[in-house]
C-alpha cells in the first residue's frame, strides 16, 4: 500500500491508498479541504468536528444530487434505446414490405417479358 500525506484545514493526515491512487487521494483531500475552508469562512471557528461533519453533509448532498441526475439520464437512455429499437423494428418491417413489393414487381416484369417474347415469335 502506498502512503500519502494530505492537508485538511491546515492539519496533515497520513493515509494509505492503493498503488497508483496517490494523486487521486491528494485531489480528493484538496476538494474536501475547499468545503471545510468555505464553511470556516462562512461560520468562523465552530470546531473541527462540526466543520468536518458539515463538510461531509455538503459532500453527501452534492453526491445525492448527482445520483438523481444519473438516474434521470439512465431513464432517458432507456427511453432512447426503446425508441431506437422500435424504429429499427419498423424499418425492418418496411424493408420486408419493400422487398416483397419489388419481388412482386420483378415477377410481373419477367412475366410480361415472356409474354412479349412469345408474341414476337
Amino acid at each position: 500500500m502506498a502512503q500519502v500525506t494530505v492537508t485538511i484545514d491546515g492539519k496533515t493526515y497520513r493515509m494509505a491508498c492503493d498503488e497508483g491512487q496517490e494523486q487521486h487521494l491528494v485531489d480528493l483531500a484538496e476538494r474536501f479541504d475547499r468545503y471545510v475552508s468555505h464553511l470556516k469562512d462562512s461560520f468562523g471557528e465552530i470546531g473541527d468536528q462540526r466543520l468536518t461533519v458539515m463538510s461531509g453533509i455538503m459532500v453527501m448532498d452534492e453526491l445525492t444530487e448527482l445520483q438523481k441526475r444519473v438516474q434521470g439520464m439512465e431513464a432517458e437512455i432507456m427511453t432512447l434505446r426503446k425508441t431506437r429499437d422500435e424504429a429499427l423494428m419498423k424499418a425492418d418491417k418496411n424493408d420486408a414490405a419493400l422487398i416483397g413489393a419489388l419481388s412482386g414487381l420483378a415477377q410481373r416484369m419477367e412475366s410480361l417479358a415472356l409474354r412479349l417474347a412469345e408474341k414476337k415469335d
